[in-house]
């Protein structure tokens, strides 16, 4: 596909606008040496045919894109919202579902993984995620609150069990007031809003 920008002189990342400028422009062009005699005029011909066929190609990619993010927009609010209510049985399952698996539906697993504690597989998503939109900071704060987490995770060691409930001592005591327990909580709460950010800003 990338070829038929070149037609035009652009790339995939142009407007709607720019390339029916750039394939009109290049149109009268063609269409006029198209009566030349001899090669030339045989040779503008075939230059209009090829970028009228590019353009048809182009402008039915980027409808059928459309279409699909529309669809998408809808059922990843709908993963949002089971995740919400605490349904990640049926949250995975519409993930589960989806054909064309973007850097949003990365980050949606990796909500997903990190609401059930495992850590290491959702910063492999929010990795994926990355990759894909290396611009997006949603993606990126909520990576960077999750090492900090996984690292504070890793300081910990298991001492003993009161009432059913495991005791953990850090090997780095941390210095805000409040202790041990205050730390994590801040941490992990850090985490959360961060990876649940897009439920009350709304997903891009």
């Amino acid at each position: 596909m990338n070829d038929k920008y070149q037609l035009f002189g652009l790339t995939e990342s142009c407007t709607d606008e720019e390339l029916e400028k750039a394939y009109k422009t290049r149109r009268e062009i063609y269409a006029e040496d198209r009566f030349l005699e001899g090669e030339a005029g045989n040779l503008a011909a075939k230059k209009l045919t090829e970028l009228d066929l590019a353009y048809k190609e182009i402008i039915a990619e980027r409808r059928e894109r459309t279409s699909s993010n529309q669809e998408n927009t809808g059922a990843f609010a709908e993963v949002e919202q089971l995740i919400k209510e605490g349904k990640l049985h049926d949250a995975q399952q519409k993930l589960d579902d989806f054909n064309e698996r973007n850097a949003e539906w990365h980050y949606l697993q990796a909500v997903v993984f990190y609401k059930k504690n495992w850590n290491n597989e959702s910063k492999k998503q929010l990795e994926i995620a990355i990759e894909m939109d290396p611009t997006n900071a949603k993606y990126k704060n909520s990576y960077n609150k999750l090492e900090e987490k996984i690292k504070a995770e890793s300081n910990k060691t298991f001492t003993s069990y009161t009432n059913g409930e495991p005791n953990y001592q850090y090997e780095e005591q941390p210095a805000q007031m409040g202790g041990d327990y205050c730390c994590q909580w801040c941490c992990e709460m850090a985490v959360c809003n961060a990876m649940l950010n897009c439920f009350c800003n709304g997903c891009g």
